[in-house]
């Protein structure tokens, strides 16, 4: 559940809600049945999704190593997955407290920036055809902000390298 709604239901044990609460959860609700049609569909045409998405990237990038290829589509589906639960809860860190949290250092540890960028154009494009213009205006702020944060960490991690190789080779 989205951690202000929560509060407010916390705070107002011994208190009726004030008019400001009560809009917040009358927004909430009212938006309730466009996220679920967004979650159901992205439920359902998931694996449609990820199939495409998995055939494109082996054409575009054939010199990729396979096992690197699937951990990046694993990660994927899981952000996916997480970007759908945090439309539906409307919890803005759920994505980066149970995916960006966890999967970004794995994206520096095994330097999938490239895979991951190309996968993520056809993640886009792929979900563009399969989602209505609504329900992808529902879902492209969560997936927008995983796929930013887990190009950027492996962004950081590239220039550490560099950084790192550039004094190594001034000290020699």
């Amino acid at each position: 559940m989205n951690p202000h709604i929560a509060a407010i239901f916390d705070e107002a044990e011994n208190r009726y809600l004030k008019p400001e609460e009560l809009k917040l959860i009358t927004q909430y609700v009212a938006s309730m049945p466009e996220r679920l049609d967004t979650y159901r569909s992205l439920r359902d045409r998931e694996l449609e999704i990820m199939e495409t998405v998995a055939a494109q990237l082996q054409q575009e990038m054939p010199q990729a190593p396979e096992a690197l290829i699937e951990r990046c589509l694993k990660h994927a589906l899981l952000m996916l997955r997480y970007c759908a639960l945090s439309l539906l809860t409307h919890d803005e860190t759920l994505v980066q407290r149970r995916f960006v949290d966890w999967v970004g250092p794995l994206t520096r540890i095994y330097d999938t920036k490239a895979i991951d960028a190309k996968l993520y154009r056809l993640l886009n494009q792929q979900l563009s055809k399969a989602l209505t213009p609504k329900q992808l205006g529902c879902l492209s702020p969560s997936l927008a902000f995983a796929q930013e944060a887990i190009l950027s960490t492996a962004s950081m991690n590239s220039a550490s390298m560099n950084s790192t190789s550039m004094n190594a080779t001034v000290g020699n």
